[in-house]
């Protein structure tokens, strides 16, 4: 008798503490949503941002917590309940999607991170079709320098050899309502030539800005070249216009015969790379970039240029004839900067193989 009273004892002490354990384990939030997708359906691109509203009730017996909501793409923003939401309470999770210039089908993601144990990760998805608005001249010509629009107001030659004449057009748009008359042009380089096709641009009309860049006037000026001009008109509002073109002069090797090639100069770093390291603001960082000629002819440096005012370069020689070694030495100025710094300075030569060669000098600035 005794030994049963032990075994129906131990048998209801099990079946308690599997009843405080159930009792336990269930004490969680439980997060539910009314819909965990939104279709937009069709929208128009001049709506700017369309909001989703994704609401939610905690359905457990425990606070709830979103710890993170987490976009697909940078297009969507997120806004979203921060307060800890109690049992039997309501939240929400706005998605905000931008539609300027996204004129397309989209379906984007919505993460939602929480302290529920059964639903920790939940997406939402919206979804719709920006159908594109219409365009007019000021998206064809958006750069606008008082009553004259402009594609751009910098013409850019890219690439062009230093043996080449390349002629290109700036076009503009005159959105004042009287006539805009282009007097004359300002600060023009040897290296270019600009003119108007017709002085006298109509309201609502467009003109064409002829110019002719001359890359043989540049003589030993190798790499990327920048001219600021100005063209002056009878605008009211503004009537000077500043303009840029720029060119990357490089030069033409096509014309070297197979033995020139082969007997071409030929430029090899020790090391291309310097990291300096870690020094205080205001400390001036020295290094010697250290080359060789491995070519069989004279090597030629024509150019070195830093990407900043703070890096002073000075190539030893310019010149270099076959198996003979330099150097270019750089001085980089960290006053007034911090952090990690990564500064470069570009070497052109006259090697057919290796015309343009990037130094790097990196490193970081404490205070």
């Amino acid at each position: 008798m005794k030994k049963v009273f032990i075994i129906v004892l131990a048998a209801f002490s099990c079946f308690a503490q599997q009843g405080f354990s159930q009792e336990k384990q269930e004490k969680n939030p439980i997060i539910k949503f009314d819909t965990k997708t939104y279709d937009f359906g069709t929208v128009k691109e001049e709506l700017g941002d369309i909001e989703a509203v994704f609401n939610f009730t905690n359905v457990g017996n425990d606070t709830l917590k979103l710890l993170t909501v987490k976009a697909s793409c940078g297009c969507t923003s997120t806004k979203y309940t921060k307060e800890p939401v109690l049992p039997g309470e309501k939240g929400f999770v706005k998605a905000i999607y931008g539609t300027k210039n996204r004129p397309e089908k989209f379906r984007k993601g919505v993460t939602v991170t929480t302290n529920d144990p059964q639903n920790q990760r939940i997406t939402l998805v919206i979804s719709g079709e920006v159908t594109p608005r219409i365009q007019t001249y000021k998206d064809w010509y958006p750069t606008k320098v008082g009553n004259l629009r402009f594609k751009t107001n910098h013409l850019a030659f890219t690439k062009i050899n230093n043996d080449e004449v390349r002629t290109d057009t700036l076009i503009v748009y005159n959105e004042w309502d009287k006539d805009m008359k282009i007097l004359s042009f300002k600060n023009v380089t040897p290296f270019f030539t600009c003119k108007a096709e017709s002085e006298v641009i109509k309201p609502s009309k467009t003109g064409n800005i002829i110019i002719t860049y001359d890359a043989t006037k540049r003589k030993n000026d190798y790499g990327l070249q920048f001219s600021r001009f100005t063209m002056m008109t009878n605008d009211e509002l503004q009537p000077e216009k500043k303009l840029i073109v720029s060119a990357e002069v490089v030069e033409n090797f096509s014309k070297l015969t197979p033995e020139q090639l082969k007997n071409a100069p030929k430029i090899a770093f020790d090391n291309p790379v310097y990291d300096f390291g870690s020094v205080k603001t205001g400390e001036k960082v020295l290094y010697g970039f250290v080359f060789k000629n491995q070519g069989k002819t004279d090597l030629i440096i024509r150019n070195v240029k830093a990407s900043c005012g703070c890096t002073a370069t000075n190539p030893e020689k310019t010149t270099l004839k076959p198996e003979e070694s330099s150097k270019i030495n750089i001085s980089f100025n960290t006053s007034g900067r911090s952090g990690n710094q990564h500064k470069t300075i570009t070497v052109i030569c006259n090697d057919p193989n290796k015309s343009t060669t990037v130094l790097s000098v990196k490193g970081m600035v404490t205070k």
